[in-house]
C-alpha cells in the first residue's frame, strides 16, 4: 500500500524499552511500517548506542534518510559497556527520567528546518516506556503502545492490581514460596483458565510489599489505558480465549504476529543491513550447521538478559555432553553471575566434534536451519515465537517473570515443548530431555504439534489473514491523522 496522494509523508517514532528482547521485535515493527510509506526514527537509550556501536562497527546506525536513529539517556549511571543492565533499575529510571528527554527530541524532529525530516505524526512505544503517553498528548499525537509479550503474559500484567486487591500478591511470607501455596488456582484472571500462582509472571512471587516492579507493573497498565491502540506480536488462533477477553478491555487491540513472518510479506530486502544486536554476531556458526544432517542438533541460548549461577551452566554442560548429541550452544560473556562464563575445559575438549559454543549468533537464521532439530530455550516471548513461525519444539527453562507462564503455555496448551527446572537443573534431567526431544516418541509429537502451529501462524500472516488485516488497518487509521 502506497501513501495517499496529496498526503504529507507519516513519520512514527519508535521507542523500545532498553533490553535486546524488546528492540528485536521493534526493529521489525519499524521495518513494517517502513515498508508502508512511513519515515522511521528508532530511539535506542545513549547506553545501547554506545554498545550497538561496538558490537556492530562505526557505521552500523547510520541508517537512510528516511529510517535514521537517535538516542536519549536512560537516567542510570554508566556501568560496564558489556554488561546487561539491572531489569528493575533500568524500568524505575526510565519512567522517572526519560520523559523530558524524550518531549525535547519530538520537538527537535518536529523542526524540519534543523532535523530535515517530516513532523512526528505518531509514536510506537512500549508498554512498559508508558512515560510517552505524556509526550504523546502534550504534541497531541497517536500513541500506539508496543507489549511485547504475548496475549496471556499482557493480561497476567493487567491483572496485577486485581491480584494485590485480593490480597494474592506479594506474598505474605517466605514461607509461601516452599509450602505449595504457589499451586493455589487463580479464578477469575478471563480467559485464562487453571492458572496457579506458580505459572504467573515471576515478579508475583515477592514478599515486599513496597516491590518496585508491582509498582511499576500497576503504573503502566493504567496509562496503557490512555493510548491510542494497543499491539501484541501474537496472532489469534493461538491465544483466542485471552485475546476475547482483552478485546472487551482495550477495544483498539491488534495481533500482529508473528513479525518475522509479516516481514516476509514485504520487500524491504534492502533493510537487511540494519540490526541492533548488543553482542557481536558470530555466523560461522550458520556455516558449521550446514555441515550437519537435518534434524541433528540442538540449539541452546538463554536470551539477553539471563544470569546464571556457574553451577546451573556447568550441570547444563554435562548434560549436553553426556547425551552425546550435537549442540550449538550460545554463551554470552555476561551470561555467569559475577564471573567469565567459562564450560569446564574438559567438557569442550569432550564434545569438541560435536559441538559448537559462541557468544552470539543470528537465531532466526539458526531456527531455520534443517539441522536443527530442537532449542533448549529460557522461553521469552521472542524465541518462543520465533520458534513457532519455523516449527521447532522447545525445551523450555525459564528463569523469571513471564518465561514462566510461557513455559507453562507451550508445554501445556500448546504442547510442543517440555519443562526443565531452572532452579535445580541436574545433568541426567538435561540429558533425559535431549534424548526425548531428538529420539523420542514425545519429541515427534511435539514436532508435530509445532509444525501445526507454524501452518496457523503462516495463515494469519498472509494477506486475508487476521494479522496481516491488522496491520493494513492500523497503518490506515494513522495515515488518516496525516491527511
Amino acid at each position: 500500500m502506497g501513501l495517499l496522494h496529496g498526503t504529507k509523508k507519516p513519520h512514527a517514532l519508535l521507542i523500545p524499552f532498553p533490553t535486546q528482547g524488546h528492540i528485536n521485535p521493534f526493529l521489525k515493527l519499524a521495518k513494517l511500517l517502513h515498508s508502508k510509506g512511513f519515515h522511521i526514527t528508532f530511539v535506542n537509550t545513549e547506553f545501547n548506542h554506545k554498545r550497538l556501536l561496538k558490537s556492530r562497527g562505526p557505521d552500523a546506525l547510520n541508517g537512510m534518510p528516511d529510517f535514521h536513529f537517535e538516542t536519549i539517556p536512560d537516567g542510570l549511571p554508566l556501568t560496564n559497556m558489556g554488561a546487561t543492565q539491572s531489569i528493575p533499575d533500568l524500568c524505575d529510571s526510565t519512567r522517572k527520567n526519560c520523559l523530558i528527554p524524550f518531549c525535547n527530541l519530538i520537538s527537535k524532529l518536529n523542526d524540519a528546518q534543523a532535523s530535515g525530516t517530516p513532523p512526528v505524526t505518531c509514536i510506537f512505544s512500549d508498554g512498559i516506556m508508558s512515560f510517552t503517553v505524556k509526550a504523546s498528548q502534550q504534541f497531541g499525537l497517536p500513541n500506539i503502545l508496543f507489549w511485547t509479550n504475548c496475549a496471556c503474559g499482557f493480561m497476567s500484567f493487567k491483572e496485577c492490581k486485581n491480584l494485590m486487591e485480593r490480597g494474592l500478591i506479594p506474598l505474605k511470607d517466605a514461607i509461601y514460596l516452599t509450602n505449595g501455596h504457589l499451586d493455589t488456582i487463580i479464578d477469575r484472571i478471563p480467559g485464562m483458565k487453571n492458572i496457579t500462582l506458580r505459572d504467573l509472571p515471576g515478579i508475583y512471587r515477592t514478599t515486599d510489599p513496597n516491590d518496585i516492579l508491582l509498582d511499576f507493573v500497576v503504573e503502566q497498565i493504567e496509562e496503557a489505558s490512555k493510548s491510542y491502540a494497543i499491539i501484541l506480536p501474537t496472532f489469534d488462533a493461538l491465544e483466542h480465549d485471552v485475546l476475547n477477553a482483552l478485546s472487551t478491555m482495550f477495544p483498539k487491540l491488534y495481533t500482529l504476529g508473528p513479525l518475522e513472518l509479516l516481514l516476509d510479506q514485504t520487500s524491504e530486502i534492502r533493510f537487511e543491513s540494519i540490526k541492533c544486536n548488543l553482542w557481536k554476531e558470530e555466523s560461522e556458526c550458520l556455516k558449521w550447521l550446514d555441515s550437519r544432517e537435518p534434524n541433528s542438533v540442538l540449539y541452546v541460548n538463554f536470551g539477553s538478559v539471563i544470569v546464571m549461577r556457574h553451577q546451573q551452566l556447568v550441570e547444563l554442560a554435562w548434560g549436553l555432553a553426556n547425551r552425546k548429541k550435537k549442540f550449538l550452544w550460545v554463551i554470552r560473556p555476561d551470561l555467569v553471575e559475577g564471573e567469565a562464563s567459562i564450560v569446564p575445559p574438559e567438557i569442550v575438549s569432550e564434545t569438541k566434534e560435536r559441538g559448537l559454543m559462541v557468544g552470539w549468533c543470528p537465531q532466526e537464521q539458526v531456527l531455520k536451519h534443517p539441522a536443527v532439530a530442537g532449542f533448549l530455550t529460557h522461553c521469552g516471548w521472542n524465541s518462543t515465537v520465533e520458534s513457532i513461525s519455523n516449527g521447532v519444539p522447545l525445551i523450555c527453562c525459564p528463569f523469571f517473570n513471564d518465561q514462566i507462564l510461557n513455559c507453562r503455555y507451550v508445554c501445556g496448551e500448546w504442547a510442543f515443548g517440555m519443562e526443565l527446572n531452572s532452579d535445580s537443573v541436574k545433568r541426567d534431567e538435561v540429558e533425559k530431555l535431549v534424548r526425548e526431544l531428538i529420539e523420542g516418541e514425545k519429541g515427534k509429537e511435539m514436532k508435530k504439534k509445532a509444525i501445526e502451529w507454524k501452518k496457523m501462524a503462516e495463515e494469519a500472516t498472509q494477506p486475508n489473514g487476521l494479522s496481516f488485516m491488522n496491520m493494513e488497518k492500523l497503518v490506515n487509521e494513522l495515515l488518516f491523522f496525516t491527511s
